[in-house]
């Protein structure tokens, strides 16, 4: 049975009933109990039409709701209405899909468990398992936002700016329980990209392709992390970083620059270096340009602080982080290194030890704590060699 396949019709044929006269929250009800009988009973028998098949199971599970449900006795009208199996509709609606689960009206979290619900066709135990939340929690998520959205016709204009928003969320939690959301957020991508031509999304794939492509680098066997200068390199998916930028040099072509492909160009730039030394950090400065035009964005500029501190040393990367909060995420880590690059090492550690105290997961932490600790044992000795 391909699962993969099961799951990748899931937004066409919610599309198919909520342009019969579904509601989005029932007919997603529906799609889901159509998904569950897909996975028990295609192994021993496979249908010749897998969408038309989940097509008329979804909707006579709709239909069996609806009789069911006296309180909706507007919609039995339906019933008579239900049409004959056969080949499924060819009009697509995945791309207001996608709008529709990235709606103004969610919050992101909301927006970000509907999209997985109901494009990603991944099952409420598995979202929440991915975001470490209690199952009830997430049920009451998804419902929730399934009925923020129901009124909302399927014909409307969307924000593709704000699906994109979501979709790299997803791509940000990375893996957790048995879902790996990259993977996911990068395969709902995929999709998008091919209902839409639009250079953004395209840029969106470049960044999590590039990204994806350094994965097994980043943490060592004892599963530490491993910073980018001192990843091995040898580890990275070339096919991966392959795609990415010819998928970053087409849409760099039409001349329609946005975020996600100025981001794209900052990892294809590390992707293309055979090593850390060779990184091209002027050329990472002038895309980190474009992006603060393009965002004015303050985490935007603390990256590019860093950037000049590799291209231009780490008394002008000092220079332009001193321009910014110091309450901003990752300034400390930021501060510390340059500080350590500038060899001042009493700082550095300091700053090491601020910024382990303020991470936000684990690995960072014990990294961060790492360098400091690292930094404290080259004063001591140095201090003893003094003493001695």
């Amino acid at each position: 049975m391909n699962e993969a396949l099961i799951r990748s019709l899931t937004p066409g044929v919610l599309g198919v009933l909520v342009r019969r006269g579904a509601d989005f929250a029932a007919a997603e009800d529906a799609v889901q109990e159509a998904l569950v009988e897909a996975v028990r009973g295609w192994r021993s028998d496979p249908p010749r039409d897998p969408k038309g098949w989940l097509v008329t199971v979804a909707w006579r599970k709709f239909l069996d709701a609806t009789r069911a449900d006296t309180a909706r006795r507007r919609r039995e009208d339906l019933v008579d209405q239900e049409p004959e199996p056969g080949p499924a509709a060819s009009v697509d609606d995945t791309l207001q899909l996608y709008f529709l689960c990235a709606h103004p009206s969610l919050t992101p979290s909301s927006a970000v468990a509907l999209t997985l619900r109901a494009l990603g066709g991944l099952t409420t135990r598995q979202i929440a398992q991915a975001y470490l939340v209690p199952e009830a929690t997430m049920a009451q998520r998804i419902s929730r936002a399934k009925r923020t959205v129901s009124a909302v016709r399927l014909d409307q204009p969307g924000d593709v700016a704000t699906v994109l928003r979501v979709l790299y969320l997803v791509f940000n939690e990375g893996y957790s329980g048995d879902v790996d959301l990259a993977a996911e957020a990068i395969r709902l991508t995929r999709q998008l990209a091919a209902v839409i031509d639009h250079p953004e999304v395209a840029g969106l794939l470049a960044l999590m392709l590039l990204h994806h492509a350094r994965r097994a680098g980043r943490t060592g066997p004892d599963g530490r992390l491993v910073p980018l200068a001192e990843q091995d390199r040898g580890r990275w998916d070339t096919g991966l970083i392959a795609e990415g930028v010819g998928i970053l040099q087409a849409a760099l072509a039409r001349d329609r620059l946005g975020e996600f492909q100025a981001q794209a160009a900052v990892a294809a730039l590390h992707a293309d270096a055979p090593s850390a030394g060779e990184t091209d950090w002027v050329q990472i400065v002038e895309w980190y340009d474009e992006l603060v035009r393009l965002t004015d964005s303050p985490v935007v500029r603390l990256n590019r602080a860093v950037a000049v501190g590799e291209a231009d040393g780490p008394r002008a990367g000092l220079a332009a982080l001193g321009e910014l909060d110091a309450a901003l995420p990752r300034y400390a880590a930021a501060a510390a290194y340059l500080h350590e690059r500038d060899g001042d090492v009493v700082a550095a550690a300091r700053l090491y030890a601020e910024a382990a105290r303020r991470a936000s997961n684990l690995a960072e932490r014990d990294h961060l704590t790492r360098q400091a600790a690292r930094l404290n044992a080259r004063l001591n000795a140095r201090d003893a060699r003094r003493d001695g």
